[in-house]
C-alpha cells in the first residue's frame, strides 16, 4: 500500500486558468472514468485490462503530445500527470473526439505520486517536456530534473527503457545534460552527450511555437536506462 503523499518543495507553480464550459463538462463527466487513484499502487491491467506498455508523460500541460503518440501507438498504455484543470480538461476533450481508450490520468503533483505508486520495472518509457525552467538562480533548485530525482526514477523504469526530455530554455537544456552525465545508468543515444533531432513521437506544439516566435530553440534529450 503506498505511504501517505507529503509535499515538499514543489517544482511547479499553480497557476489560474478558467475553465470553458466544455472543459468543466469533461471534468464532471469524464475524469471520473479515466482518473487514477494517487493513494493506490498503479496496477496496469487493472487500470488498463491489458499488459501493454506503460509510457509516462509528467506534467503533460494541455495534452497536445500525449494525443499525438497516444493516437499514433493505440498499442501502448499511456498515463498523463497534470496539476492544473484546464489542461486536464482539453486532453478529456481530445480523448472524446478522438476515442482514445489508452490514457489515464494523474490529476496530481506527479513527483508525489511517482514517489508512491509504482511498482519495481513497471514503466517503458517517461517523457518531461517543458517543465518549468525556474529562470531566477535562487529557484533553479525547485527544477524538476536534478540528479536525486532522475535517480529515484531508476527502480520503476525497465531495463531499456527510455527516457525523453525536452525545454525551449537553454541554460536548462544544459543543466538537464549535466545531470544526466552524473548518472551513468542513463545513456544518451547521441555522441558525445548532445542533443538529439526532435523525435516523430513528439509534435510541435502550440506552447513551443509561442516560443519559437519569439526566438527561442528546443532542446531534445533522449536517453536508455542501462541496468
Amino acid at each position: 500500500m503506498p505511504k501517505a503523499i507529503q509535499h515538499k518543495i514543489r517544482t511547479f507553480v499553480m497557476r489560474a486558468g478558467k475553465l470553458t464550459n466544455g472543459q468543466k463538462r469533461a471534468i464532471e463527466e469524464l475524469l471520473p472514468q479515466y482518473k487514477l487513484d494517487e493513494t493506490v499502487l498503479f496496477d496496469n491491467n487493472k487500470a488498463f485490462g491489458n499488459d501493454n506498455p506503460v509510457y509516462l508523460d509528467i506534467g503533460f500541460g494541455n495534452g497536445e503530445s500525449l494525443i499525438h503518440i497516444a493516437k499514433m501507438h493505440p498499442e501502448i498504455n499511456f498515463i498523463g500527470m497534470e496539476v492544473h484543470l484546464p489542461g486536464v480538461g482539453h486532453l478529456l476533450l481530445n480523448m472524446e473526439k478522438f476515442d482514445l481508450q489508452n490514457i489515464r490520468i494523474y490529476q496530481f503533483d506527479g513527483v508525489e505520486v511517482l514517489k508512491h505508486c509504482f511498482p519495481e520495472n513497471s514503466i517503458d518509457a517517461m517523457h518531461i517536456y517543458f517543465p518549468d525552467p525556474w529562470h531566477k538562480k535562487r529557484h533553479n533548485k525547485r527544477r524538476l530534473i536534478q540528479v536525486p530525482f532522475v535517480q529515484s526514477l531508476i527502480p520503476m523504469m525497465k531495463p531499456q527503457s527510455r527516457l525523453h526530455l525536452a525545454t525551449d530554455w537553454q541554460p536548462y537544456a544544459i543543466h538537464m545534460q549535466e545531470v544526466l552525465f552524473e548518472i551513468p545508468q542513463f545513456k544518451n543515444i547521441e555522441k558525445n552527450n548532445d542533443f538529439t533531432k526532435k523525435p516523430d513521437w513528439r509534435p510541435i506544439t502550440k506552447f513551443e511555437r509561442r516560443g519559437i516566435n519569439l526566438g527561442h530553440d528546443s532542446y531534445d534529450l533522449v536517453y536508455h536506462l542501462n541496468k
